[in-house]
């Protein structure tokens, strides 16, 4: 199993493959061969400046330092820390000291925050990614690769050994630094066909490093050696510029970007026709969206269900599976089937007893992809898995009787209106069907009378009519059971988001919460 790890993809296709294009990162292409040698001289470096397993922090944009980062750690036994460069200083540097990172590489944009750990860890070595390292006893990310030298530390192939630290997004307060070890990152070969990929498939990640869609689509990339084309942010012209330049056939997007490009007012002066396939995940999607993102691109879809706890994929919807005009047009609403090595089931979100089909439940998974558990947090860590080892998602679901995983939402989001349950997602899913619905969140509000109520927040398409709160509501009676239907609609210009692209639903219900308590 160990040959499938990334590291070692990374020397075995220096041999098989030198010539290959392997990162293009702005008008930086550098090849296997060329990758491996540059990763041996970070790993070389790293090691002069921590001893494994430490964790080397990143602050640091979807780029060359921060794959090489990457892949320089797993091959010297350093566990990559990757950090949301969004959070403010004092959040950054209270992560940091969390998993006592002892280097960290941070983008000179972000240097502010640099001297916020520094503060915080008096002894972390800090490498600047630009022209001066402008902090106290700092080097520039060159310096610090000329320092190394091509000498692979040849780590990696232990599958047990710490190889990334994600933290989650911390949208239930502090953030908890989820570890993985090599087993987990494992790419099974079956997974590869997943994505169609064909040698000269060419990948684009705009995904953000410290989130588990981006580390994980490099390592997918990469270990299929592929052709990864990198960009620091996920901007709609600048990804569609990017897949016209570079022919770009795979991607992977996360829903709201994937809207986002399709608003693009000058789209289709974009030579597209490169894509062949576009993967998604990390949110919920709408079938209108998916519908509308198949007749536009012409490509073909893939959706990838999971977490960062599960190291990626649970489950995936097929591509072949995605047909919004067949008879089966109920499974754009699935999340698919478990992947290779995965068990899913449904148990009862009190007694945790298994669930028969179609019973909505709580998602419960086992898989080598599952991680052990987070940094340093034995109370949740006792909470995350069942008594026999499978992994608690906090997500609500049913299996139906051909095996596909419907995701109804988050368990802690559900809405308990009259005595009734309502899961935001079926109305989410309706609402979108509405011709000037850009996208729409649905949470639950206090209300003195039913408990909760089903509340929906709605951004319009740019340009579209405004409809009235009344029409929206009237545009769900017969698509919705009447206790379904949202009694309050909010249209606002955006959505809250955290760095990967999530709604805050948390962040809707405090501050609609305190709008109408302070209206009352």
């Amino acid at each position: 199993m160990s040959e499938l790890h990334l590291p070692n993809r990374i020397r075995q296709l220096a041999l098989s493959q030198p010539s290959a294009p392997a990162v293009t990162a702005g008008d930086t292409t550098l090849t296997y061969a060329e990758f491996d040698s540059y990763t041996n001289r970070v790993a070389t470096a790293l090691t002069s400046l921590a001893s494994p397993p430490g964790r080397v922090g990143a602050l640091l944009r979807m780029g060359l330092p921060g794959v090489a980062a990457f892949v320089g750690c797993a091959k010297a036994g350093l566990v990559f820390t990757p950090i949301n460069w969004r959070l403010n200083p004092d959040e950054i540097a209270w992560i940091a000291a969390d998993a006592e990172i002892g280097v960290l590489v941070v983008e000179a944009d972000f240097v502010a925050a640099a001297q916020a750990v520094a503060d915080a860890l008096p002894g972390v070595r800090i490498v600047v990614v630009g022209d001066e390292a402008p902090l106290a006893g700092a080097r520039t990310w060159n310096q610090l690769v000329e320092s190394g030298d091509d000498t692979d530390p040849g780590l990696g192939d232990d599958p047990e050994t710490p190889v990334l630290q994600l933290y989650t997004s911390g949208t239930t307060g502090n953030p908890k630094g989820v570890v993985a070890v090599h087993r987990n990152l494992y790419n099974v070969p079956e997974n590869f066909e997943l994505y169609e990929f064909e040698d000269d498939s060419v990948s684009l990640n705009a995904l953000p490093l410290f989130h588990i869609a981006g580390s994980g689509w490099i390592s997918t990339s990469l270990s299929a050696g592929l052709h990864l084309v990198l960009l620091g942010e996920m901007r709609p012209a600048t990804v569609a510029a990017a897949i016209a330049e570079n022919g770009v056939t795979h991607a992977f997007l996360v829903p709201s970007a994937i809207g986002m490009l399709l608003e693009l007012p000058d789209l289709a002066d974009y030579d597209l026709s490169s894509l062949k396939l576009i993967a998604y995940g990390a949110s919920p999607i709408t079938p209108t969206l998916l519908a509308r993102t198949m007749d536009t691109l012409g490509c073909r879809l893939v959706q990838r269900y999971g977490m960062t706890e599960t190291m990626g994929a649970l489950t995936a919807l097929r591509a072949d599976d995605h047909d919004p005009h067949g008879p089966r047009t109920d499974l754009l609403r699935s999340a698919g089937t478990p992947l290779p090595g995965t068990e899913v089931q449904i148990r009862d979100i009190v007694t945790g007893e298994p669930l028969p089909q179609g019973a909505t439940g709580e998602i419960v998974s086992r898989s080598r992809n599952n991680v052990s558990g987070y940094w340093k947090r034995d109370a949740e860590n006792a909470a995350l898995y069942t008594e026999d080892g499978f992994l608690r998602t906090g997500d609500a679901g049913h299996i139906d009787e051909d095996g596909y995983l419907f995701v109804t939402d988050r368990v802690k989001d559900m809405i308990i209106t009259g005595g009734e349950n309502v899961y935001p997602v079926e109305v989410e899913a309706v609402l979108a069907e509405h011709p000037a619905v850009a996208e729409v969140a649905v949470v639950g509000l206090p209300d003195e009378r039913w408990g909760e109520a089903v509340t929906a927040v709605v951004r319009l398409i740019d340009g579209a009519e405004r409809p009235t709160e009344e029409e929206l509501v009237a545009f769900t009676a017969g698509r919705l059971a009447s206790y379904k239907k949202p009694q309050r609609i909010h249209i606002v210009a955006e959505l809250p988001r955290n760095a990967s692209g999530k709604i805050l639903k948390r962040t809707l219900r405090d501050t609609l919460g305190e709008r109408e308590a302070s209206a009352s």
